[in-house]
């Protein structure tokens, strides 16, 4: 296992591009830490600079104690798992799994032995002998995930593993990737422009948005208490509502009703609730108008407007829909602040 320090690394590309702007963050022993954000945010950037694939144009990378700016990636005990699975076509599963090992001049004996645990551990054991062509996409992507093992790195990096997967396969893989890392107990950055699998993986979140740390914290911290309008945003299927509202003497009101007290906030700003944290409520000040209801089986979602803003609800299935304005009110304390300019929790 490894711990990793970041201090004000950056990455600036010679025609002027700052791809990653000075983050700072560190990662404990052990630690599943997922780097989320859009095509373009810098995430996969910076796991190439952890990974030695990329140039780092000022500040700091350790592993453990050991400064690695210029260790080559051989050298840094680490193991990468790519979205292409990058496996050699004309070898067998067995001899992809083996042939790192084989590079580094490790015993035959050794070999065979960490192959086949690698291969229990991810019931790999009966295609040993296919070649790549002759499996399918999960398969080829555990056998990816078997010549990381067997490599007993300090560190594992998986960069966006499951994107070429249909959705079910996914689900499957993201199960078996985070019980795998629990059971090997190897410190890992995964990368993902997929929430879900950020919020259902991690130990701890990073959002990142246009080359910069928007948020670190746990799934819990990073789904309730977003640190940005982005964060609400993009966290959370459907996300976060987020609305226009005024502050007068600490009272936050939108659409005519008082939804928070806060005695810190005065003037414009935007409010943000949960879908699931707009309830039904026969006393409910705040009317639904409901325009589109989608049937997801175990719920729904209510898709309308209160007042001239568009919102989202989720109810449960059996919650019956009646025809004309739905009252509804917000759970106690589920309200977040916003600053309307900068997006910047209050």
């Amino acid at each position: 296992m490894a711990q990793v320090h970041l201090n004000g690394l950056n990455k600036v590309y010679p025609n002027g591009f700052e791809a990653l702007k000075p983050s700072s963050f560190h990662i404990e022993d052990g630690e599943f830490v997922v780097l989320v954000g859009p095509s373009g945010c810098g995430k996969s950037t910076l796991l190439r600079m952890v990974a030695g694939l990329e140039e780092i144009t000022a500040g700091e990378l350790k592993i453990d104690d050991r400064l690695v700016n210029d260790t080559d990636p051989a050298d840094r005990d680490i193991a990468m798992v790519f979205q292409n699975y990058a496996l050699y076509p004309h070898m067998s599963v067995r001899k992809n799994i083996a042939y790192g090992l084989q590079n580094r001049k490790v015993g035959k004996a050794e070999i065979a032995q960490k192959v086949a645990e690698a291969a229990a551990m991810l019931n790999l054991g009966d295609y040993l002998d296919r070649k790549p062509s002759q499996l399918s996409g999960g398969q080829r992507q555990r056998v990816a995930m078997g010549r990381a093992i067997v490599r007993d790195p300090a560190l594992f990096l998986f960069d966006e593993p499951l994107s070429n997967l249909d959705a079910k396969l996914r689900n499957q893989m993201r199960i078996e990737i985070k019980a795998l890392q629990r059971r090997l107990g190897v410190t890992s950055i995964y990368v993902t422009h997929d929430q879900v699998e950020a919020m259902t993986m991690a130990d701890r979140i990073i959002v990142m948005n246009a080359g910069r740390i928007e948020q670190i914290g746990t799934p819990e911290d990073v789904y309730h208490r977003p640190a940005s309008t982005f964060v609400a945003s993009f966290m959370g299927a459907p996300p976060m509502n987020l609305l226009p509202a005024m502050a007068n003497k600490g009272v936050v009101e939108f659409a005519g009703t008082e939804v928070h007290r806060h005695e810190a906030v005065e003037g414009p700003l935007v409010f943000g609730v949960r879908p699931e944290d707009i309830i039904p409520d026969a006393l409910g000040e705040m009317l639904l108008h409901v325009d589109i209801v989608e049937e997801l089986g175990a719920h729904r979602l209510l898709h309308g407007k209160i007042g001239a803003e568009q919102v989202t609800m989720h109810v449960g299935k059996d919650t019956e829909i009646a025809s004309g304005p739905l009252p509804v009110s917000l759970k106690p304390d589920a309200v977040s602040l916003f600053d309307r300019a900068t997006g910047t929790r209050l």
